[in-house]
């Protein structure tokens, strides 16, 4: 019985021209066929799910944390700070969404579920939030919306 040496080069996309490749031989008999296929590296990643916007859950964690204040289950800012693991500062950030014009915070608890990032986002409303004039605010996010 014949014996054939069959080599076959490993390694991945741009190996070949970087001379990092790795071999695999086998001595197989000289009537055989020699099948090689390739495996996936890793299985692919099922779909990404909708989620909720970040920001729908920022203005929806604002507006309880206002309730806590109000209703006096918790004292201040920091002590939700401390329970939340946040600095006082991103609680003062998150809480700024409340100076938001009451059509814009409907707008936004209004966003539906998505897989890709929203196009409203925390950041963006940071520059409406500086704006006192309700109006103007609901006209500078209109302007920003599209």
């Amino acid at each position: 019985m014949l014996e054939q040496t069959v080599e076959i080069a490993l390694g991945p996309k741009g190996a070949f021209e970087s001379g990092s490749v790795g071999t695999l031989t086998r001595r197989v008999s000289a009537d055989r066929v020699v099948n090689v296929a390739a495996k996936a590296r890793r299985p692919a990643k099922p779909p990404r799910q909708p989620r909720t916007p970040r920001v729908v859950e920022l203005l929806r964690k604002a507006q309880e944390w206002r309730r806590q204040i109000d209703e006096g289950e918790v004292l201040s800012q920091a002590e939700i700070a401390r329970r939340e693991g946040l600095t006082r500062a991103r609680v003062t950030q998150v809480l700024g969404l409340l100076k938001l014009a009451p059509e814009i915070q409907a707008c936004i608890l209004e966003l539906p579920n998505t897989v890709r990032r929203s196009a409203v986002t925390e950041h963006a409303l940071r520059a409406i939030i500086r704006i006192d004039d309700p109006p103007a605010q609901v006209a500078a996010f209109t302007a920003r919306a599209g």
